[in-house]
């Protein structure tokens, strides 16, 4: 993952608490997709805190998750033995070392929200030669442009717009990395696909959560999680930032909750 391996560091501790869920479908949808049977091997690129590597291993027989931050994987490691799943081993590396850090074959290769941090196409190479004949990589992240609003519960929606204006007020970075985000969508990558290895791709959706109610703490640590809004970008000028953040939330929800729709979970799928 060559654009920044510590982007993340320090946001393992907010993560799991701050980042949106994916479709409660996901496995489902997988399995009824690649015609998955709980046999075979999973890998998870760029697994962050371990959270599709944990939902998905109960569908292999055995997963190995990698990401270049040891607090990320530490976070994984414990996620994990708090659901007695002991069948995950955690590996430290970028997923341009995928073919001297890990040995195939794999029925899966996944890169939940981290594709974009790779050196793209021949990162999907490497992936072709690590998967079994059959075998599939998918690119996984929400994708709310586009797609059907669910009813939701009746509470305001996050004031994304105005907090992004003040990460950029109180950053002491370059405010560039505030678009990367919008990177991460795994449509935007389905030329790569077509110009690796596959040489043919296609996408599915499984239907978003509308029941998502967020907390200011919950919402606090979702940017901190984030490689923009990580707290290292803010210096000196961290507890101004959080306590700016914090009363804009309170402004907009007197009872501190939100309402937080992140999308329909896309899916974009390539077999070997």
């Amino acid at each position: 993952m060559t654009a920044d391996p510590g982007a993340f560091r320090e946001a393992s501790g907010y993560y799991v608490a701050g980042r949106p869920p994916y479709s409660r479908h996901l496995v489902a949808t997988l399995q009824r997709e690649l015609s998955l049977d709980g046999h075979g091997r999973l890998l998870d690129v760029g697994c962050g805190p371990g959270v599709l590597a944990v939902e998905l291993a109960p569908a292999f027989e055995e997963s190995v998750a990698v990401d270049p931050d040891p607090g990320m994987l530490a976070e994984g490691g414990r996620g994990a033995a708090a659901l007695g799943l002991r069948g995950i081993r955690w590996v430290q590396g970028v997923a341009e070392d995928l073919g001297s850090l890990v040995t195939g074959p794999y029925r899966l290769v996944t890169f939940g929200q981290s594709y974009h941090w790779t050196a793209g196409v021949d990162v999907l190479d490497t992936v072709y030669g690590l998967l079994e004949s059959g075998g599939a990589v998918a690119l996984i992240g929400h994708c709310a442009e586009g797609r059907p609003e669910p009813p939701g519960p009746a509470r305001p929606r996050i004031p994304e717009d105005e907090i992004v204006a003040l990460v950029r007020q109180f950053t002491r970075d370059d405010p560039s990395p505030l678009y990367r985000g919008g990177r991460a969508a795994p449509h935007l990558y389905l030329g790569d696909l077509r110009a690796s290895l596959f040489g043919a791709c296609w996408m599915v959706y499984a239907p978003g959560r509308g029941d998502i109610v967020r907390d200011v703490d919950s919402i606090v640590a979702g940017y901190y999680s984030t490689s923009y809004a990580a707290p290292r970008r803010f210096g000196d000028s961290r507890a101004a930032f959080e306590a700016a953040l914090r009363d804009l939330l309170w402004q907009h929800s007197p009872e501190g909750l939100f309402w937080d729709w992140p999308g329909d979970t896309e899916i974009v799928l390539a077999t070997k």
